[in-house]
């Protein structure tokens, strides 16, 4: 009786250290760390600040200016990416991971975009109508500044009376320079005997811009 009761005391310690490690092995190959990349489906970019979240879990993460992330979670867990400015994405964590670590890349399609400002005014009727129409004024946007800042005229008008600069004024004297040394030691040519000098003096002519004006003009 005595080699019964030793055997079944024996085999009830035995259960019992065994119990808790049997109990303890299923959660921690249930336990998954979970690391990634959060980018740009079109371009590849990285996406900061996405709120990686473990769905129906008070757990989550963002993702670093990088678009990297990393949690722990459980397998079979399903993640919610979401981020201003892009649809939300849902990622289900398959049961069957060999190991504890897992690595993704989730893409994230944008989708907000951004309109222009539209500025709406009443329409006036009959004389109200006339009156806007001639005397209105209304402001340029700023594409019709624009285009008036970008004109010919006012290109012109900036290369005639823009004083030069330091860089330009020395491009000149050395430019200058460079001009007289070329004629030293000889004499430099006269106009008077170059052909396309007198072209242009008798074109100038014929224009009248040797006309003494008045001075009303």
């Amino acid at each position: 009786m005595r080699s019964h009761y030793r055997l079944f005391a024996a085999t009830l310690l035995v259960c019992l250290f065994t119990l808790p490690a049997k109990a303890q092995k299923p959660f921690w190959d249930n336990v998954i760390q979970i690391s990634g990349v959060t980018m740009t489906a079109d371009s590849l970019r990285a996406v900061p600040d996405v709120t990686v979240e473990v769905k129906n879990k008070d757990r989550g993460a963002y993702s670093s200016k990088y678009g990297v992330f990393s949690l722990v979670c459980s397998k079979g867990d399903t993640l919610k990416f979401s981020a201003v400015g892009f649809r939300s994405k849902e990622y289900a964590i398959p049961r069957d991971i060999d190991g504890q670590y897992f690595n993704m890349v989730q893409l994230m399609v944008q989708d907000t975009f951004y309109l222009a400002e539209t500025i709406i005014r009443p329409l006036p009727y009959g004389d109200e109508f006339d009156y806007a129409f001639k005397y209105w004024e209304i402001p340029d946007d700023k594409y019709a500044v624009a285009q008036k800042n970008t004109s010919k005229r006012a290109m012109a008008y900036l290369r005639q009376f823009t004083p030069k600069d330091g860089r330009e004024n020395q491009a000149y004297y050395q430019a200058e320079q460079a001009r007289q040394g070329y004629y030293y030691g000889q004499q430099r040519p006269i106009g008077i005997f170059n052909p396309f000098k007198w072209g242009e003096f008798f074109n100038a002519w014929k224009r009248g811009d040797f006309k003494r004006k008045n001075d009303d003009d």
